[in-house]
């Protein structure tokens, strides 16, 4: 079972009250003029759900803090509560998950990745999407049409299995 399955699992009800408020209420998001400088020097926060066609299928929803970029950030992930559920770390030479106290080193972000979600994640083209360039991935197709609403929906195909992945940013 992937890490974040097993980290989600424990706030498995709330996580989907927190989902269908999500659903019924959605999110305002106002971009500044100046967006793009001042978001990748601050970073992004929101929620980010996250579903694999694999069998059984695998959903994630979780709030998120995000600060760097491609190359080297911090990812955090936060319940529906407002804890710390685990922070992701990468540099060009390691990336690092701390989840209730461990520490597990990866070989890098893709590794990470996979380890947590079961699935390869588009980190490099995660952060042009979120400045809203439209960058290209061999089998994700990013949604940007909401883009300046703070929302972002990216899908891919190839290869299996078929992910979903929703981001709604915060003010």
């Amino acid at each position: 079972m992937p890490l974040l399955s097993r980290l989600l699992s424990r706030f498995g009800f709330w996580v989907t009250v927190f989902f269908a408020a999500l659903l019924i209420t959605g999110c305002a998001y106002k971009k500044p003029a100046n967006a793009k400088n001042e978001t990748q020097s601050e970073g992004w926060s929101g929620r980010i759900s996250l579903q694999i066609q694999s069998d059984p299928i695998q959903a994630f929803f979780t709030g998120f803090e995000l600060r760097g970029r491609a190359e080297a950030g911090e990812l955090t992930l936060i319940s529906p509560m407002g804890s710390v559920l685990g922070v992701m770390r990468w540099s060009p030479d390691e990336a690092v998950m701390i989840s209730n106290g461990e520490t597990q080193r990866f070989e890098s972000i893709d590794a990470l990745m996979i380890k947590i979600t079961g699935a390869a994640l588009p980190v490099n083209a995660l952060f042009d999407w979120l400045n809203g360039e439209n960058t290209s991935l061999n089998g994700w197709s990013a949604d940007l049409s909401q883009q300046k609403n703070g929302r972002i929906t990216a899908k891919r195909l190839n290869p299996l299995p078929q992910a979903e992945l929703r981001i709604v940013l915060d003010e």
